[in-house]
């Protein structure tokens, strides 16, 4: 019988031989991505982190939000139709 190895070696010949017309494409587009992922990365190494930044935290401003209020005088109770 085939060992793991020889099985592996055969997968791989039939997805070459199948595959023949779009390997090319595919190892360009691997290509490119390996060179983006290498930008980035070198792009977050060369960043500061914010710790490196002395700037004053930013505040956002927001409202509270509140629903009606059922014992309010004017609110419509719908259990009692």
């Amino acid at each position: 019988m085939f060992g793991m190895s020889e099985l592996a070696i055969i997968l791989i010949v039939v997805i070459a031989v199948l595959a023949a017309k779009k390997l090319p494409e595919l190892t360009r587009s691997a290509g490119k991505s390996a060179r983006i992922l290498k930008a980035e990365a070198r792009a977050m190494k060369d960043e500061p982190t914010p710790a490196d930044q002395q700037r004053a935290p930013r505040v956002i401003q927001g409202e509270t939000v509140r629903g009606e209020d059922p014992a309010a005088p004017g609110a419509q109770d719908t259990a009692r139709g």
